[in-house]
């Protein structure tokens, strides 16, 4: 039987992330109709306002603009983030910080790691990257000239989820035709042989489709309350499980951080996220290492006022995913999929790079579902397992020991047997490309390096020869310069921003 009828059962971020990847990949085919259901009832958690730079990617590939996103999503660049306080205060000072930029530290493609690891005093190693330079005195990553999407470095987004949700709705509508109700879920019928059959709603009414998306957030109502998938709890692994969120309304003139803050704490951290009108703010802790009063004491320390009384929304994080993905005719995406805490913005990015591949996968018939559900389903799970894996390296290589949280995470809790024979061998070497031997590593060799020696892991320093040692201490003095030269250049980031709306406005006249 062909696969026809599509439903795409929640909105949010997740759904509509789904409808516009599908709507792309199937679109040729007119026999095939995609229908997006969401409950008005049922609130969207949007609390995750980071990216990382292959939203670009699926932004061109759905037809969005970048000026759209800019404008109406309060939107702002994303060059990175720096981690402040990660390290041990009494040795690295209280104001300690690295960054892990969007960027390479290989310049001009040359590795100079270990010449820096010979000569770490040289500069730290996030100086190995322009973004430094430029993040510090908060310039934007484009010039009034560049085009849409490029950059003098490389970006990704802050940006409102909830209006970022309405521009891909829009987009879906218009561009791929997809069909949007709302409607509440009161029963899922299955057939005989186990797949979903039908959607029941409140309103009494019936409707069948041939294949079914979850995007129904922690509650998984298909996926999990109704085909009964097993939901494998990593919490043993990441201890963090509660965020306290705010919104900060900030001031016109203020600055605006071209990067993701993220400070910890002796129980977690706190992530600082800036829009063009407001900072989203969450503290994120274990509930085991910190009590709810605590928490909110911390966080009217850090924001500068007292929390008590203010409307914080309290968000449980259920660390893990699901043992299958797609189970016979249904796919879960997003939060019903699985959810490791925010650091890394990895919740967007896991959606986005999990619905394209269904999308790019998707069965023609029914009886196709077998073989790609199971290809598809090892590739997930490896992802997520990876995912877990560059989370945790975060919290695993600290050495601060000033509490019992920080106790936890670098002396008893598990790690992966990958990620402990990768940390082991980087002991011995750094890390190479080869390391990452799956395109299914969506955090690859540049992304460990940046924590790894932002974070002084110990990586014995190897042979090193006088031409390699030379040619890249020029290297190093050239990108830096570059880097300054270009901090001359560009407008400050909210400058930029203040000139786009200026141009925008003008050009509405």
């Amino acid at each position: 039987m062909k696969i026809k009828r599509i439903a795409i059962v929640g909105g949010g971020t997740a759904g509509w992330l789904a409808a516009n990847h599908l709507g792309f990949e199937l679109s040729r085919d007119p026999e095939i109709e995609i229908t997006l259901i969401e409950s008005k009832d049922i609130p969207v958690i949007g609390v995750g306002e980071g990216t990382v730079p292959h939203i670009k990617n699926t932004l061109k590939k759905f037809g969005i603009s970048e000026v759209d996103l800019l404008v109406s999503c309060d939107a702002t660049f994303k060059q990175g983030i720096k981690f402040a306080q990660w390290m041990d205060a009494t040795k690295y000072g209280t104001d300690n910080f690295y960054y892990h930029p969007f960027s390479s530290p290989h310049p001009s493609g040359f590795d100079v790691t270990n010449y820096w690891l010979h000569n770490k005093s040289v500069c730290d190693y996030s100086q190995l990257s322009e973004i430094y330079t430029l993040a510090e005195l908060n310039r934007s990553p484009k010039q009034k000239s560049s085009p849409p999407f490029m950059g003098v470095v490389d970006y990704a987004y802050h940006f409102n989820a909830a209006k970022f949700s309405d521009l891909l709705a829009r987009n879906a509508r218009e561009k791929f035709s997809i069909k949007h109700r709302f409607e509440t879920i009161a029963r899922v019928d299955r057939q005989a042989n186990g797949d979903i059959k039908a959607l029941v709603f409140e309103s009494g009414e019936t409707e069948a489709f041939d294949f079914y998306i979850d995007c129904t957030g922690f509650a998984a109502l298909l996926v999990g309350e109704t085909l009964g998938v097993p939901f494998l709890n990593k919490s043993n692994h990441i201890l963090t499980d509660t965020a306290l969120a705010l919104q900060e309304p900030t001031p016109e003139q203020q600055e605006i951080l071209p990067y993701t803050l993220a400070t910890a704490h002796k129980a977690g951290w706190v992530w600082d996220i800036p829009l063009t009108n407001r900072r989203g703010i969450g503290f994120v802790y274990s509930s085991a290492f910190m009590s709810e009063d605590e928490a909110v004491q911390q966080l009217s320390t850090y924001v500068g006022r007292d929390l008590q009384q203010a409307n914080l929304r309290r968000v449980p994080m259920k660390i893990g995913y699901r043992e299958r993905f797609w189970e016979k005719n249904c796919v879960a995406l997003g939060l019903a999929q699985g959810f490791v805490e925010p650091l890394e913005a990895t919740s967007i990015l896991v959606t986005d790079f999990c619905a394209q591949l269904v999308a790019r996968s998707f069965p023609q018939y029914m009886d196709d579902i077998p073989l790609l559900a199971d290809y598809c389903n090892q590739a997930v799970s490896y992802t997520w397992e990876r995912v877990m894996d560059f989370v945790q390296l975060h919290y695993s290589i600290s050495d601060r020991r000033d509490s019992a949280f920080w106790i936890e995470n670098t002396e008893k809790t598990p790690l992966s047997p990958i990620l402990q024979e990768r940390l082991a061998r980087w002991k011995i070497a750094a890390p190479k490309r080869n390391d990452f031997f799956s395109t299914f590593d969506i955090f690859g060799v540049e992304n460990y390096l940046f924590v790894l020696y932002g974070m002084h892991y110990p990586t014995r320093a190897g042979r090193l020869g006088k031409l390699e040692a030379e040619r890249s201490a020029v290297l190093i003095r050239e990108l830096q310069e570059a880097a300054r030269l270009n901090a001359d250049k560009l407008l400050s980031h909210r400058a930029w921003l203040v000139e786009l709306k200026k141009a925008m406005t003008s050009q509405a006249r």
